[in-house]
């Protein structure tokens, strides 16, 4: 037996962008609309989507873990997005589900990579450890001016995670690893500005997943 074809392979769509930049939103606003298509949509987010992932995501998330080292964090986005990539990404596309996922290996480079300054290469062998032979096959970066970040993390302050208690420069770093990704892979990762209204944004989003679609 051969591999799947094109057309009966499912889609892996992946959100990427500093938290605040609207990722939450408009995952909903995608997953409504390839529904009303008549698609089978999956979606999930990293890290998590699996028992074990839940587990390691506590661990990164916690306000309570500020001394873990860069490297002990990279290891563990890898171990969760391993699991994620076997029990659920993968037979998913098997059966030719859209698969949604709310950030993915191109966070790990951003985050631990140009955030921590983690070797680059290592962040790239690690994540195609994780990942195998699942690359997306559209990444949607979000890139949200700064006025607006700084207004949707003021919000949810008190809810901060460890990783948005971070410093402004290790955030500035991130948002540069986004921007390299997206000039790396032109053809995969699209940057989309969120600066209009929700509604413009998720139309300019339909317009890209169209393409990508079986």
């Amino acid at each position: 037996m051969g591999t799947l074809t094109e057309a009966k392979r499912g889609r892996l769509i992946t959100f990427e962008g500093i938290d605040g930049s609207g990722k939450t939103t408009q995952i909903q606003l995608l997953h409504q609309w390839l529904e009303a298509e008549g698609y089978d949509v999956l979606l999930l987010r990293e890290p998590g989507g699996t028992p074990i992932g839940e587990q390691i995501r506590d661990i990164l998330l916690s306000v309570n873990n500020t001394d873990m080292s860069a490297v002990t964090e990279l290891l563990l986005f890898e171990a969760a997005r391993a699991q994620l990539v076997k029990e659920v990404i993968a037979p998913a596309l098997d059966e030719g589900r859209i698969v949604i996922c709310d950030r993915f290996m191109d966070s790990t480079v951003a985050y631990q990579g140009y955030g921590r300054g983690l070797d680059p290469d290592l962040v790239d062998r690690l994540n195609l450890l994780a990942v195998g032979d699942i690359l997306p096959d559209l990444t949607i970066w979000l890139d949200a001016p700064d006025d607006a970040l700084f207004r949707r993390i003021s919000r949810r302050k008190d809810g901060a995670d460890r990783l948005d208690r971070e410093k402004e420069s290790f955030r500035q770093r991130t948002i540069q690893g986004f921007l390299k990704q997206c000039e790396a892979y032109p053809e995969r990762i699209r940057r989309i500005d969120t600066s209009g209204s929700k509604e413009e944004t998720a139309k300019l989003i339909e317009k890209l997943v169209r393409r990508t679609l079986p």
